[in-house]
């Protein structure tokens, strides 16, 4: 195997300590090539050391593996001086029966100096905050969820069928009750009484949900689900204040995206931080959307397929993707990626066609991103008027399904 990086060094990294692998050429001229490998604490200090280490050994790339979030010290010391990559590990899987961290470190140098690594996308600085912005907020959004469902559940167990009547449980009126339920009282009528707006002409079914046996031991249970509720979203609004101005230099990509259907401000700022806003890096949106994970793997052999099963990408750009695609689905004829959706759902199912349709909104991101220009919707009747004659063989084949014959003429003038 030819030798594309003649001074290569790669790190396998643990949480106290790594092992540095050096691999040059024999200073006495053989073939052979000499390695050295040494081992590093995991502290700035120690890694400093290392750094001074490899800038003395001139070496030209170093490698390392997507270890948890260890690798994160080491990468960003390093990235200053060196050429520093970050690769999957499992693309860099040794063979079975020889796994210890030096014998990892040393088969990593191997790879990385013939040339066999794919580097992943680390992005710069900026891009790096944003996305512990995001992703925080996106787990809180969703421990939020989770202490709403707990509270739910709660309310089931004393016999509270709120949620069987209101949307939201967690909305003006429901708080409302919640709260009275809270303070003590315990009048059914009393309770329906607080209903709000369009939760008025519910009453009758209120006055019947609220009867249960809520005690003292659900109303201390209900007021920390509360207080919970209320210190998670206020950390929400403080993140999402702070991702507003973090995106102040993004903010036409933002306007742009958002004129994608089902795409809103904080799928928007999401895919901005996960993906860096710059789609130069993917050179088509097929790289996008392979990068994502949005796409069907390849799996031949002997000439067969056999699977298309799509491999794991960006799980929070998959999330986002998820919850617009699931927006965009509800859109129907309206919109092209409605009817896409319509098209693909009774043929591949509705999980499929939602993941077709992420795919479809990854390849408009990168368009749009690319020439700077908004969304262009193609119509929810696209397909009609692209393909009128295989509409019409749909709808014939669906009346002969029913045991009817059709027939199609044009409307007069």
């Amino acid at each position: 195997m030819d030798v594309l990086h003649q001074r290569c060094a790669a790190l396998d990294i643990g949480k106290k300590d790594l092992k540095a692998c050096v691999r040059a050429p024999n200073p006495s001229g053989r073939r052979s090539r000499r390695q050295e490998i040494r081992t590093f604490a995991t502290t700035t200090n120690a890694l400093l050391e290392l750094r001074d280490w490899l800038v003395a050994e001139k070496v030209t790339l170093v490698v390392m593996e997507a270890t948890g979030d260890y690798w994160r010290g080491a990468f960003y010391l390093l990235e200053d001086c060196l050429n520093v990559i970050l690769v999957n590990a499992a693309h860099a899987k040794g063979l079975p029966g020889r796994k210890t961290d030096v014998a990892d470190a040393a088969w990593l140098c191997q790879l990385g100096e013939c040339g066999l690594l794919q580097a992943s996308f680390v992005p710069p600085e900026p891009i790096r905050h944003l996305r512990d912005l995001t992703r925080y907020r996106t787990t809180l959004a969703t421990e939020l969820s989770r202490e709403a469902q707990r509270l739910e559940k709660e309310l089931e167990d004393a016999g509270i069928k709120l949620s069987s009547v209101a949307t939201d449980i967690l909305g003006v009126s429901g708080r409302a009750m919640l709260e009275a339920l809270i303070a003590g009282e315990r009048d059914s009528r009393v309770l329906a009484q607080m209903a709000k707006a369009r939760m008025r002409p519910k009453i009758p079914e209120l006055v019947e949900a609220l009867e249960g046996n809520f005690g003292a031991h659900h109303a201390f249970l209900c007021r920390l689900h509360l207080d919970r509720i209320d210190q998670l979203r206020a950390t929400i609004n403080q993140l999402s204040v702070r991702i507003e101005e973090e995106m102040l230099p993004f903010a036409r990509q933002l306007e742009l995206l958002e004129t994608i259907p089902g795409v809103g401000r904080v799928t928007a700022e999401v895919i901005i931080a996960e993906t860096g806003g710059d789609m130069a890096r993917f050179r088509t949106a097929g790289h996008l959307a392979s990068w994502a994970g949005v796409c069907p793997g390849h799996h031949e052999s002997a000439g067969k397929r056999k699977s298309g099963r799509r491999r794991h990408g960006n799980r929070w750009l998959n999330a986002a993707l998820g919850t617009a695609a699931m927006a965009a689905s509800r859109t129907r004829e309206h919109t092209y990626l409605g009817a896409r959706y319509m098209r693909l759902m009774p043929r591949l199912g509705k999980k499929k066609a939602l993941v077709a349709l992420e795919h479809s909104l990854l390849t408009a991101v990168w368009h749009i991103l690319t020439t700077n220009t908004p969304f262009h919707d193609l119509g929810g009747d696209y397909y009609t008027r692209h393909d009128p004659e295989r509409t019409l063989r749909r709808l014939t084949r669906q009346a002969n399904a029913l045991g009817l014959t059709v027939r199609f003429e044009p409307i007069g003038a």
